[in-house]
């Protein structure tokens, strides 16, 4: 059987996000699945070019589909429609919500010391929190573990990319990642039906949904990514 993809060309804003909400999952980067990426199907001309490509487009996919995006499968970012998230989250925190897995010894301290602050700041970029949290020289570490741990967990998501601007207002860098939780990002349309269902049901709907869209992807590789992030 032929992958969903097969035909996929990304060529612009507007393409990018139908795949995202045609297809529901859409890593970013070539993964250990054939074709199941951004990266495969975008023109070369809007991945590494001089006009606005793939990198500049990620917050305004986020924006205008309300998807999840954050280190999701394999370590590396996802793109993730809302309804198969929360499927991902179930089944990611098995029942747990953050407060509780620290409670029963599940996470470190030092992932409640970031969660708690994006969680109490959200929507917060990446700049402001480390200053927060003291993630500097000298100070606390490991704050790009931390937070991919927290994302790959479904606690925490990146909710936009902000760019900062000279004096003159205009955005100029690269757009530095905003972190939220998905309770805060998608409100009570993710807090209300997280836990709908068992786990393993939400793994199984995953699961299927993956090898219906990559029909040759190896099983393994399948459930490695949704076990582990």
């Amino acid at each position: 059987m032929e992958s969903t993809f097969k035909d996929l060309v990304i060529d612009s804003l507007d393409t990018l996000e139908k795949a995202v909400v045609r297809f529901g999952i859409l890593p970013f980067f070539v993964n250990g699945i054939e074709g199941f990426s951004v990266e495969e199907h975008i023109l070369p001309e809007f991945w590494f070019g001089e006009q606005e490509g793939a990198w500049d487009w990620k917050g305004s996919v986020i924006r205008d589909t309300r998807c999840a995006y954050g280190k999701l499968f394999g370590g590396k970012a996802c793109f993730m429609r809302l309804d198969l998230y929360r499927e991902l989250a179930n089944f990611r925190r098995d029942g747990y919500d953050f407060d509780a897995r620290y409670d029963d010894g599940l996470a470190k301290y030092a992932d409640k010391q970031l969660y708690d602050l994006i969680d109490g700041n959200a929507p917060v970029i990446s700049k402001h929190l480390k200053k927060l949290g003291d993630y500097r020289k000298g100070g606390n570490k490991g704050f790009d573990s931390t937070v991919s741990r927290l994302q790959a967990q479904c606690y925490v998501l990146t909710s936009d990319f902000v760019y900062m601007t000279d004096r003159y207002g205009e955005p100029y860098g690269w757009g530095l990642a905003e972190y939220s939780t998905p309770e805060r990002f998608f409100g009570s349309e993710f807090s209300d039906h997280v836990y709908d269902r068992d786990p393993q049901a939400s793994y199984d709907i995953l699961f299927s949904h993956i090898k219906e869209l990559c029909p040759s992807g190896a099983d393994k590789v399948i459930h490695q990514y949704l076990k582990k992030g």
